[in-house]
C-alpha cells in the first residue's frame, strides 16, 4: 500500500484526523503552514495550539452531550482526548488543559509516529487527485479560502470568534476575590475550588455595563458582517441586547457564597479559570470581547479584584470561515464535486474544541478506510459522533446553516421518555447509554 494520506492543517482535527489514520496503518503526511505562514490567534508552530480557551467544557458522559463526546473519542484512543487527560487542570465538572504543554505533547507524539511526516507549507489549491482532508479550522487562510469559494461555486460564509483575555494570578486582590466552583462541583477540594470569584454590587454591575457599552470597539473591515456564534458572543454585543443579559449569562451570581461576606448575595459575578498548571494565569470566563486594547485594561479593571490586574493576553477576535456542508459534503464527509477530498474540523460548521477533533476523528478514520480498501459501516446516529455527522452532512436546514456544538437536541428521541425539565435527567441517561452502546458496536465493526 504506497497511497498516503495527506491532511492540510494541524489544528485539533487535523492531529486527531492525522493519529486516527496512521494507527489504522496508513502514511500520513500533515501540512502545517505555521510558523512560516502565522494567524492572527496562533502564537506557536506547535501541533493542536489552543487558542481561544483552555476548557473541553463538561466531563459529564451521563448528562452532559459534550461529555459523551468525550468518552467516545477516548473509547476510540483519541489522541487529543489522551493527551487533554495527561494535562488536565482543576476546573470543577469541566476538562480544562494546560495548554503549552498539551500543544507540546500533540506535536511530539505526531512527529515520533513512524507513519506520520510534518511537513511546513502552505496549500493553496484543491487536488485533483490523492487522498485529502483539509481541517484548516476558523483561520483558513485567504488563498486556500478562495480556492474553496471557487470550487463549491457558494460566497464564503463567516462569524466572528472572540478570544478572552488571560490574568496574571498574582495581580489579583484575593482580599475581594474567593476560590469556589458553581454550586461546589467536583470530587475533591481541588475540583470544589477550581474557580475564582470576583463579586459586584448592583452599583458596580450598572457601572460596569455603562463602561462596557460606551468602550471603544473594533471596527469591521468593509464587507464584513458580524454574524456572530451565540456560544461565544463578545460580552459587549450581549450587554447590548439588554443590561441584564451578562447577569444571566457568564456574570450569573447564582450557586456561589462569597467568604468575604457571607451574609451579602452578590448581584453579578465574573469568574476566572485557571489557565496553566502552575496556577499563574486565569482566564476571564465568557468574556471573549471585540474592545480596543486600551478600553480593555480600562473596563477590566472596574471588576472587584481586578483593580491592578495585569493581563498576560487581551481579548481579541478574528473572522471564523466555514462552509456550507449540508450542500457540499456527502455521509462520508468528501466534497461532492471532488471526492478525493474530505473536510473536516471547524470549518465544517461544528464549533467547539472538542467537536472538531471528533470530526477529524471520523474522517481520518473514514479516509483511511477508503485508502485500505475496508467498507466501514454509517456512523451510527445515536452516539455523539453520529448525531454531530449527521447534522453536518444534511440533518441541518441549509439555508439557514450556522456552526454548532454537540448537543441533546442533534439526539433522535428515545420512546417513551417524557419530555420537558423534569424529565431531562432520566432521558440525558437514555440518550448517553443508548449512544455508548452504537459507537462501541461500530468501533468493533470498524
Amino acid at each position: 500500500m504506497t497511497q498516503k494520506l495527506h491532511i492540510v492543517g494541524g489544528g485539533m482535527a487535523g492531529s486527531e484526523a492525522a493519529w486516527q489514520a496512521a494507527e489504522m496503518g496508513v502514511d500520513v503526511v500533515i501540512h502545517e503552514m505555521r510558523p512560516k505562514v502565522g494567524t492572527f490567534a496562533h502564537q506557536t508552530g506547535n501541533l493542536g495550539e489552543m487558542v481561544c480557551s483552555n476548557s473541553f467544557r463538561s466531563d459529564d458522559d451521563e448528562q452532559n452531550a459534550v461529555g459523551l463526546l468525550h468518552w467516545e473519542m477516548r473509547a476510540a484512543n483519541g489522541l487529543i482526548m489522551t493527551t487533554a487527560d495527561a494535562h488536565r487542570l482543576p476546573a470543577g465538572g469541566a476538562l480544562a488543559v494546560d495548554r503549552e504543554p498539551f500543544a507540546e505533547t500533540v506535536t511530539a507524539k505526531l512527529k515520533a509516529h513512524p507513519r506520520v511526516t510534518v511537513t511546513g507549507e502552505e496549500i493553496t489549491k484543491l487536488p485533483d487527485d490523492g487522498h485529502w482532508i483539509f481541517a484548516t479550522g476558523p483561520l483558513t487562510s485567504p488563498a486556500l479560502g478562495a480556492a474553496i469559494q471557487r470550487e463549491t461555486g457558494a460566497e464564503a460564509l463567516a462569524f466572528f470568534d472572540a478570544i478572552a483575555p488571560i490574568v496574571y494570578a498574582d495581580t489579583i486582590d484575593m482580599s475581594k476575590a474567593w476560590m469556589q466552583s458553581r454550586y461546589d462541583k467536583g470530587e475533591t477540594e481541588e475540583e470544589r475550588t477550581a474557580y475564582l470569584n470576583c463579586p459586584m454590587d448592583r452599583d458596580q454591575y450598572e457601572a460596569f455595563i455603562d463602561a462596557l457599552l460606551a468602550a471603544d470597539k473594533t471596527e469591521f473591515h468593509e464587507g464584513e458582517t458580524a454574524g456572530y456564534f451565540d456560544g461565544c458572543l463578545p460580552i459587549e454585543v450581549m450587554a447590548e441586547r439588554g443590561r441584564e443579559t451578562l447577569r444571566h449569562g457568564p456574570m450569573k451570581p447564582v450557586g456561589l457564597t462569597n467568604p468575604h461576606q457571607p451574609d451579602v448575595k452578590p448581584h453579578a459575578v465574573v469568574q476566572l479559570r485557571r489557565d496553566n498548571a502552575l496556577g499563574t494565569l486565569f482566564n476571564i470566563v465568557g468574556f471573549q470581547t471585540k474592545m480596543k486594547y486600551g478600553a480593555q485594561t480600562e473596563v477590566f479593571r472596574m471588576i472587584p479584584g481586578l483593580e491592578n490586574a495585569s493581563f498576560a493576553r487581551l481579548g481579541g477576535i478574528h473572522r471564523n470561515t466555514f462552509i456550507n456542508s449540508p450542500t457540499l459534503l456527502d455521509a462520508q464527509m468528501r466534497l461532492k464535486s471532488k471526492p478525493n477530498i474530505r473536510f473536516a474540523g471547524q470549518i465544517t460548521g461544528v464549533e467547539g474544541y472538542v467537536e472538531s477533533a471528533a470530526m477529524g476523528l471520523l474522517a481520518g478514520r473514514l479516509a483511511a478506510a477508503e485508502i485500505l480498501g475496508h467498507s466501514l459501516p454509517p456512523v451510527p446516529q445515536d452516539s455523539a459522533m453520529g448525531a454531530l455527522i449527521h447534522h453536518i452532512t444534511g440533518g441541518a436546514e441549509a439555508k439557514t446553516f450556522q456552526p454548532m456544538n454537540v448537543n441533546f437536541g442533534l439526539f433522535r428521541p428515545v420512546d417513551g421518555l417524557k419530555g420537558g425539565r423534569r424529565g431531562r435527567k432520566d432521558r440525558y441517561k437514555a440518550y448517553t447509554d443508548r449512544a455508548k452502546e452504537a459507537w462501541q458496536q461500530w468501533l468493533t465493526q470498524s
